[in-house]
């Protein structure tokens, strides 16, 4: 399976954000990735106003993302909201070549290091596997990584990788915590797993809102032994990853975690 990670970062400004998603999908298909993904928040950083954004841009959006998958021929896999009520709901899309869009609402809203998430956005409920080429792939949106129960979960349905699109909140330590979880939670799941963030803009330059989680760049991606078979730095980056994912099934043979697991735990 070969994919590609779009390490960027995001702003307020929804064209200069499909702008960049155009060009890096279009470099990712040129190498060859059969799909690309890119972080949580894509569509729009996080900051004041996410509820008039979606409101004014969800539809064209879509339309512009689903145009772009056809004419790269590529998969792409991208954060964005839509309106539910008085609130939004932070997604990762799906929009295939062919022109199907799938979607996962994330589940674990980011209450936590003093921002709070649901203010604003409404909770999925329901965990998701996507098919590509006929392959089972899992998704997750940042905070999710914290709880192991949902990697699991997508592991039984039966993805051997999960993508976890995220907009990781900075401060002492986060970097840190993001890679010991994205491994971690390859470990406990017998997945590969690639973490996808946004990039760092004390790194990049670019300019994001302040009031909310930024991006600490380091994206990677583990084995399902815990090893980072491919990491990037803070800056802007497309990484290109080509994995042959029998490997899940040998870390499910030598280490049944959840095969072994009992009470479902």
């Amino acid at each position: 399976m070969k994919f590609a990670l779009a390490q960027i970062n995001s702003t307020t400004t929804v064209s200069d954000n499909l702008a960049k998603l155009r060009s890096y999908a279009r470099r990712a298909a040129e190498a060859g990735a059969r799909f690309v993904v890119f972080p949580e928040a894509t569509m729009s950083a996080f900051g004041s106003g996410l509820r008039g954004i979606a409101a004014e841009h969800t539809e064209d959006w879509q339309a512009a993302v689903s145009e772009t998958a056809a004419a790269a021929d590529i998969t792409v896999i991208v954060g964005e909201f839509a309106v539910v009520g008085d609130k939004v709901v932070n997604l990762l899309a799906v929009y295939s070549p062919e022109g199907t869009r799938t979607e996962y609402a994330k589940i674990h809203l980011y209450d936590a290091f003093g921002f709070k998430e649901s203010d604003t956005v409404e909770p999925g409920d329901e965990p998701a596997v996507i098919d590509v080429d006929g392959e089972p792939i899992g998704l997750a949106i940042c905070y999710d990584i914290r709880f192991p129960k949902l990697f699991a979960e997508l592991s039984r349905r039966g993805a051997r990788l999960t993508v976890v699109s995220a907009s990781w909140g900075a401060g002492a330590g986060k970097v840190e915590q993001w890679q010991i979880l994205a491994r971690a939670r390859a470990l406990d799941s017998n997945m590969f797993l690639a973490a996808l963030g946004q990039a760092d803009p004390e790194v990049s330059g670019v300019e994001v809102p302040k009031n909310g989680p930024t991006g600490v760049g380091h994206s990677l991606v583990s084995d399902p032994f815990g090893r980072v078979l491919a990491q990037l730095e803070g800056d802007e980056a497309l990484e290109i990853v080509d994995l042959d994912l029998a490997g899940a099934d040998k870390a499910a043979e030598a280490i049944p975690v959840l095969a072994n697991a009992k009470l479902g735990y």
